[in-house]
């Protein structure tokens, strides 16, 4: 009886965030079926992951965003702006390919700036901030490209979303670097969860039965180490896999176990609570569209490393994919409730509908309007969680 009370607990002490991981196995498994297994093939997963790493990178600052109970409608322009100005100096006036790299972080973080001053200095809201940043920085990518595409960057440069690492210890129809670097992750996640647990029982909280716990610990491994094996007969490691790891393990940590994190978390709970702890608000809120703007000029420079090339239209839509990666994967839309890796799965679930939809050859406008479906449905059912959770009091 206590196993099974377990399992109840386990399942519901969390049910929007126990549920998008159910979801994303479902939705894995639906287009696994309807594509003949082509969604789960080597080079097919390993695209995704080229695909969709902007999008992903750009979800995790969004999401810190969201848990201040703000919205940033400009990435989109702010991904275009920086790709254009990298292309700019490295494809138009010659400069060595990271000075282009650099170039995209540093104007990033100005145009962040900026916004965070505008709201939180001046107090209007981010939503007509970044609603103007949206049409400004738009305007000024076409005013650096002049209204053309700049193509190609050097081999380079390119390597930052096209490249891999392979061959780097051997390994014979498979990389062995990549089975090893995901082998270690499996064993730090394992001796997370450990401490964790050991904490938990130290202050007497309550946690899963340890059969379970160790069930848990084992599935997350052998999901990870088959998604490792699928890169490693394929491709190798994706270098911008690499970056999207080290950003999802420094902004879980920035989020979780900082007092900045702590305090993003009260402002979007409850700003007057905050304000009356001594939350420096205003500061925060800087800091908060300072760090998009520096990841959206991450985004930027992987995705035009992607493209090869800038464009006038690139980074069309990439904010509403953002935010719905964000609202999919767990956000509150009153702020103060959400996740880096819920906004990490909500981003997956989102890449693996439209890679399957893509594989099924289903016409782009019903795929936009199935998106638009799930991102309806993940708000309604977080609406419903906080009705119910109201009148449960």
């Amino acid at each position: 009886m206590t196993g099974i009370a377990s399992i109840r607990e386990l399942m519901t002490r969390n049910m929007r965030q126990s549920g998008i991981y159910i979801a994303f196995v479902l939705i894995i498994a639906l287009f696994a079926i309807l594509t003949d297994g082509l969604l789960l093939s080597p080079g097919n997963i390993s695209n995704i992951v080229l695909q969709y790493s902007y999008i992903l990178i750009l979800a995790i600052g969004m999401v810190i965003v969201i848990i201040a109970g703000h919205i940033d409608l400009s990435v989109g322009s702010v991904v275009a702006f920086t790709g254009a100005v990298a292309a700019t100096l490295v494809i138009k006036d010659g400069q060595p390919w990271w000075v282009g790299v650099v170039a995209a972080l540093v104007v990033g973080l100005l145009v962040g700036a900026w916004q965070g001053f505008w709201v939180a200095f001046v107090g209007i809201p981010a939503f007509i901030v970044t609603l103007a940043g949206m049409l400004l920085f738009r305007g000024a990518t076409l005013l650096v490209l002049d209204n053309i595409s700049l193509s190609p960057f050097p081999r380079e440069y390119g390597q930052i979303a096209s490249g891999f690492q392979n061959g780097l210890i051997g390994g014979q129809g498979f990389d062995a670097f990549t089975l090893v670097v995901f082998g270690i992750a499996v064993a730090g996640y394992a001796f997370s969860q450990w401490r964790s647990r050991q904490a938990k029982l130290r202050y007497q909280q309550v946690v899963e039965a340890f059969p379970l716990f160790v069930l848990k610990i084992a599935l997350t491994g052998a999901v990870v180490m088959w998604f490792a094996y699928q890169l490693a007969t394929s491709r190798g490691l994706p270098n911008v896999l690499i970056i999207l790891a080290v950003l999802i393990i420094v902004y879980g940590l920035v989020t979780n176990r900082t007092v900045f994190g702590r305090h993003v978390y009260a402002i979007g709970g409850n700003l007057s609570a905050a304000q009356l702890s001594g939350v420096k608000v205003k500061w925060v809120n800087f800091w908060i569209m300072t760090n998009m703007g520096f990841l959206a000029g991450v985004a930027g420079a992987v995705y035009s490393s992607r493209s090869n090339g800038a464009q006038p239209a690139a980074g069309n839509m990439f904010e509403l994919d953002a935010i719905a990666a964000c609202f999919i994967g767990g956000a509150a839309v009153t702020g103060g409730v959400g996740r880096v890796s819920g906004a990490m799965v909500g981003g997956l679930i989102m890449g693996v509908m439209s890679n399957g939809m893509q594989l099924m050859g289903i016409d782009q406008s019903v795929q936009q309007v199935v998106k638009g479906l799930v991102l309806l449905l993940a708000v309604a059912f977080d609406v419903y969680n906080k009705r119910r959770a109201s009148g449960s009091r």
